[in-house]
């Protein structure tokens, strides 16, 4: 993320407004805009190869797969984000024609290292926060590894990490695929 450290406070209004004349995608976080990081070809091919299988999994359910051109509002936290992909199942974000969604129920973010610590810290307090989420799911490009945090039924958030040969599981979702066919074809990038 990059930031203009002498800029005053925006709003969440005036950055919707800006955001949708703008050629660039932004963040928002707490009255500061962002500039979203560039992304590398294996980040465009395994967001790609999860949205497909994600997309063809949910065919004949009333969730849907977004991938980063839909931002995510979360009200508590005052921020809008772009994640990597995000999946709803709630009636307002299936029905509703705004350029965000309020009830994500799971995330992933592909981590990049400009990216990795914010993801890991600040971006996922702040996506806790939004009351529907299950699965927040961090997806490495460097090697076969993804670390899903879901939601237990205490509230408490319980970590599982997944490596090259074993079936990765989105238990949001009842998704369940070979880490290898998420990261087909991708060259993986080395940190």
């Amino acid at each position: 993320m990059v930031v203009n450290q002498n800029q005053l406070y925006v709003s969440p209004e005036d950055y919707l407004a800006g955001e949708r004349e703008s050629p660039i995608k932004h963040e928002y976080r707490r009255g500061k805009i962002y500039a979203r990081a560039g992304v590398n070809k294996p980040h465009v091919i395994i967001a790609s190869n999860l949205g497909a299988l994600l997309g063809n999994h949910l065919l004949d359910n009333d969730s849907i797969v977004l991938n980063s051109d839909i931002k995510i509002r979360l009200e508590e936290a005052n921020c809008y984000y772009y994640p990597d992909l995000v999946v709803t199942c709630d009636e307002w974000d299936l029905s509703s024609n705004e350029d965000f969604i309020l009830y994500p129920s799971l995330i992933i973010e592909i981590l990049s290292p400009s990216t990795a610590k914010f993801d890991r810290g600040g971006k996922f307090a702040d996506y806790q926060t939004a009351t529907s989420l299950q699965e927040y799911v961090l997806v490495s490009q460097s090697q076969m590894s993804i670390e899903c945090f879901r939601k237990n039924e205490q509230g408490i958030w319980i970590s599982q990490t997944y490596s090259s040969g074993e079936k990765v599981n989105f238990a949001s979702l009842d998704f369940n695929c070979q880490m290898e066919l998420i990261y087909q074809k991708a060259k993986l990038a080395k940190d």
